[in-house]
């Protein structure tokens, strides 16, 4: 891996888009006092994630901004962008499980900006990330945020100035142990929050638990009652097939006893219709008898009217008879009277056509008379006839009237036999109806499925081989359904749901806690894991920067000593005790106590040659920058960063000195591109590549590319 290109653009005094390319191990930025070489250091140290303004000779973010010139505006972002190579796919970065993934770009860029309000923006390839992102894909390449691989100007003995745990910091950082204190950091986090996922699923469990305790307690009982059920079940099978089998029996019998009565009920009231029909017959005789009666009477009567007439008729004759003779002859001695007057003659002649009159009537009044009498001899052989029939047919009747008594006796019997049949076919409905409610009742308490009753075998024999009647089998059905309405569960169909569904959500956290524990515990191990191994790595480091401390440091000095030795602090710290989650437990937060905690540090121990000093502070200024750049170069030489920024870090050597820095230089470039800002002709012949740095006429840093004997012109 190694840095391609710098972009810096309206990055403090380089309004316009600058570009820096690293093509050789050793570049030298060169240029006079406030030219703006610093700047090309705080754009590397800026786009690569530092936070500190301070660092960067700022108060905000505002600061980084170009400020404006005379001929030129004032920006309103600055932004920087890195190129790094990435061939060998070295960078890695973390998924959302935590695992680092090598990116498969053959370049990846890093970019920075930030705008006039202050607000910052990271970029990798395109794609906005985080600052953390940023950290951990750099730490991944061994470019810690502590700045290790970068030396500012006047920050050089930095290290030396440190706390020994600050400085324990740079150093791990230095031997690439970053990426793991990341590791650390990302994995603590993950265990404060599971710690927290932890109480919290503990919390839900036991407030959860009171209620699954309820209702796995109803659940026993509704498996109880499910006990119940299904012997209730049984006994209403029982039950419900000999009900069912009794009704249609019960129902058959009735109806054919029913169509049996009816037919000879039908049959015995025609027969005493036909009875009936006879009497009438016999009265129809009795009553033609009483007309012919009637009309004998009748023609009686007339005959006795025309009798009277007819006697009347013949009392007429004879007076007119005798009248005539009075006129023609003397009545006594019947003689002729003498001459009579016209007016008798007169009246003679009428009499005369009277009485013809008269004995006409008598002659018609006696043919009545005859016919009367032939008529009423008539009736009377009429009546005789009659009279003989209806004596005969009254014989017949009476015989008749014993079988239609019987036949009534009979009716009479099948009727009540008749409604008998109804009462009990009343009653057997109102069993039926019964029956019927006692299905729908069994279905409300067990189910359907007692509707099985219907294809259920009847167990003939049962307890002690005694058949259990219906009546004893309704008194335990009874009693069971009693025992159901006390158990009072409501619906329990929902009940089960609600109780599975708790117990569900009871062994779903019962596994979060036990998934938790063993993240606790992988995380709690991955720590140690991680934090052994930093120990070791770290120790292991230290003696290796000791040998190269020890010989940058001899080269320097021309002799003496230089180590660093680990130190331990013991410091207090409050904690908070935690009971280990189990399936039945939970966490139970116990007052905070105070531990006792180790940490390490790192102290520089030196022996300047024919000198008896061995304290940093009693070093002279060039003896701290020569100390702190034999340290810092040891650091690199160990675990080399792909790249290091020094800014005049040598502007205190002498010419001795100055060869001995190119020379170490040369060593360094081997491993690590050097980015070099620097005043000194040593230095800078050095280099591989040289930038020029100057300040055009519109008061903006502008970037040449330069040969080694401008390049001495233009730093002057």
């Amino acid at each position: 891996m190694r840095l391609k290109t710098l972009e810096i653009n309206g990055f403090k005094s380089f309004p316009k888009k600058t570009t820096l390319e690293f093509d050789n191990p050793v570049v030298c930025v060169v240029g006079p006092n406030g030219s703006g070489k610093s700047n090309v250091v705080e754009a590397i140290r800026y786009v690569l994630g530092e936070q500190s303004m301070k660092s960067m000779r700022g108060k905000s973010g505002i600061d980084l901004i170009f400020k404006g010139s005379k001929n030129l505006p004032k920006g309103s972002r600055a932004g920087v962008t890195i190129y790094f190579n990435n061939a060998d796919k070295v960078f890695k970065l973390s998924n959302d499980t935590g695992e680092n993934i090598n990116l498969n770009y053959d370049t990846i860029s890093i970019s920075r900006e930030v705008f006039s309000d202050g607000l910052n923006k990271y970029i990798l390839n395109g794609s906005e990330i985080r600052l953390r992102d940023i950290h951990n894909l750099l730490a991944s390449v061994n470019i810690g945020s502590s700045g290790h691989h970068i030396i500012s100007q006047g920050e050089a003995d930095r290290i030396l100035n440190a706390t020994p745990r600050d400085r324990k910091e740079m150093v791990e950082d230095a031997l690439g142990l970053k990426i793991h204190q990341y590791k650390i950091r990302e994995s603590e986090r993950k265990l404060e929050r599971t710690n927290n996922n932890m109480k919290e699923v503990g919390l839900m469990r036991r407030e959860n638990a009171p209620h699954l305790n309820f209702l796995k307690k109803q659940v026993e009982k509704f498996e109880k009652v499910q006990e119940m059920q299904t012997g209730l079940a049984y006994l209403y099978r029982e039950y419900l097939k000999k009900e069912s089998i009794f009704l249609e029996k019960e129902y058959l019998l009735l109806s054919t006893e029913r169509n049996k009565i009816s037919n000879e009920l039908k049959d015995v009231t025609s027969k005493i219709s036909d009875e009936e029909n006879d009497s009438v017959r016999g009265n129809k005789k009795i009553e033609e008898l009483k007309i012919v009666e009637q009309k004998l009477n009748e023609t009686r009567g007339l005959k006795s009217e025309i009798e009277r007439k007819l006697g009347r008729i013949e009392g007429m004759i004879e007076a007119k008879m005798n009248r005539v003779k009075i006129v023609g002859r003397c009545p006594t001695c019947g003689k002729e009277l003498g001459e009579v007057s016209k007016e008798q003659i007169e009246n003679r002649e009428d009499n005369e056509k009277e009485l013809l009159e008269l004995k006409n009537s008598q002659a018609s009044i006696l043919v009545q008379v005859k016919e009367l009498e032939n008529n009423e001899k008539e009736l009377h052989s009429q009546i005789e006839i009659l009279k003989q029939a209806i004596n005969h047919e009254m014989e017949a009747l009476r015989d008749k009237e014993k079988e239609k008594f019987k036949y009534k006796v009979r009716h009479q019997e099948l009727s009540s036999a008749l409604e008998i049949i109804i009462i009990k076919e009343a009653n057997l409905k109102i069993r039926q109806e019964a029956f019927e409610n006692e299905i729908k009742e069994g279905v409300a308490l067990i189910g359907h499925e007692i509707l099985a009753y219907k294809n259920h075998h009847i167990e003939e024999k049962i307890e002690n081989s005694i058949e259990i009647p219906q009546e004893e089998l309704k008194r335990k059905i009874e009693k069971i359904k009693i025992k159901l309405e006390d158990a009072g569960l409501g619906n329990n169909i929902e009940l089960m749901k609600e109780y599975k569904e708790v117990q569900m959500r009871d062994e779903f956290l019962a596994r979060e806690i036990e998934d938790l524990t063993k993240s606790i515990e992988s995380l709690t191990k991955l720590i140690a894991d991680l934090k052994e191994k930093i120990d070791k790595e770290f120790k292991e480091g230290v003696k290796k920067i000791n040998i190269e401390f020890q010989e940058f440091f001899t080269l320097l000095f021309g002799g003496g000593t230089a180590t660093l030795s680990i130190v331990v602090e013991n410091k207090k710290n409050r904690r908070e005790k935690v009971e280990p989650l189990g399936d039945s437990r939970f966490d139970l937060e116990e007052p905070e106590d105070e531990e006792i905690i180790f940490e390490q540090g790192i102290e520089i121990n030196v022996s300047l040659p024919q000198k008896k000093v061995k304290e940093l502070h009693a070093l002279s200024g060039g003896e701290r920058s020569l100390t702190s750049i034999a340290l810092l170069f040891a650091m690199s030489q160990v675990n080399p960063p792909p790249f290091l920024v020094l800014d005049e870090t040598d502007a205190a050597l002498d010419e001795a000195n100055s060869r001995k820095y190119g020379d170490m230089l040369e060593k360094l470039s081997k491993h690590s591109q050097l980015i070099v800002v620097t005043h000194n002709r040593e230095t800078m012949s050095r280099a591989g590549v040289l930038y020029g740095v100057t300040i055009d006429s519109n008061g903006a840093s502008k970037l040449l590319s330069v040969k080694f004997n401008e390049a001495t012109q233009i730093a002057k």
